[in-house]
């Protein structure tokens, strides 16, 4: 890791930790001076996205603190169409949401495992699926360029509004194939940019902890998947997100 990555981790990792610290605030009742502000997430807003996401029945029997504490720009478990026995990995899987869901969705047959590398995020997905009782989740330490898993571990990977914050994502995308099994697939939400803006325009849009200025391209997007292996390429723009930016979903399969 050099100077620059560093730096890029310690503002992601700083920015969410303060949005865990604020939902751990929130669960544990009534503050003076009325609740906690929540961080801004990938979105752009104060409070959790997660009702234009995900659906009431999804939500209904999650502990409060993994629905505060949604960040991101979409919902990569119904992108991913899980199946009953999979193993599936969510990249930066803060509160824990969505392995949540997926445990759900793979059943106790299959395994739900989220990477994240803030510590209070960890621990507050790690309290929040003991609330729920899911036998069949893990929570690992690390960050998404170097995944701490054996080389095809898993069917799918998912991930929300996680890879624009990665300082290296050839790096994020090499991993992504590198643990996944033979025909396994991605289904991840992200912000992506328009073709024909520059990386200093994206900047001027935002902040890397904000998701815009470490966005890549839709052309880029594609060719670092295509780049570490992997084939049937399908990125889908879903909501436009400022000036050029737009939240997308993103598909695509490792060869069998």
């Amino acid at each position: 890791m050099n100077d620059s990555t560093d730096s890029i981790h310690a503002l992601v990792r700083e920015h969410y930790a303060a949005a865990a610290r604020a939902v751990a605030r929130r669960a544990d009742g009534p503050q003076p001076g009325g609740l906690p502000v929540l961080e801004t997430g990938c979105c752009g807003t104060s409070e959790p996205p997660s009702a234009a996401f995900y659906g009431a029945l999804e939500l209904a029997d999650l502990p409060e603190p993994a629905v505060l504490a949604s960040l991101g720009c979409g919902n990569p478990v119904a992108v991913a169409e899980l199946r009953e026995g999979e193993t599936v990995l969510d990249l930066g899987s803060g509160g824990g949401i969505d392995v949540l869901l997926s445990a759900r969705r793979v059943g106790p047959r299959g395994r739900a495992i989220g990477l994240d590398m803030t510590d209070e995020m960890l621990e507050l997905a790690r309290r929040t699926a003991a609330r729920t009782g899911a036998s069949n989740v893990t929570f690992l330490r690390g960050t998404i360029e170097a995944i701490p898993l054996p080389d095809a571990a898993v069917d799918v990977v998912i991930s929300n509004c996680v890879v624009n914050l990665a300082a290296d994502k050839r790096a994020v995308f090499r991993e992504i194939a590198r643990v996944l099994r033979p025909g396994g697939r991605i289904g991840i939400s992200d912000i992506v940019a328009a073709d024909d803006l520059t990386a200093e325009e994206r900047a001027e849009r935002g902040d890397y902890a904000g998701c815009i200025a470490g966005a890549l391209s839709f052309a880029e997007y594609e060719a670092g998947l295509r780049e570490a292996g992997l084939d049937r390429i399908e990125i889908v723009a879903t909501q436009a997100f400022g000036d050029g930016m737009h939240s997308a979903i993103v598909r695509a399969v490792k060869p069998a």
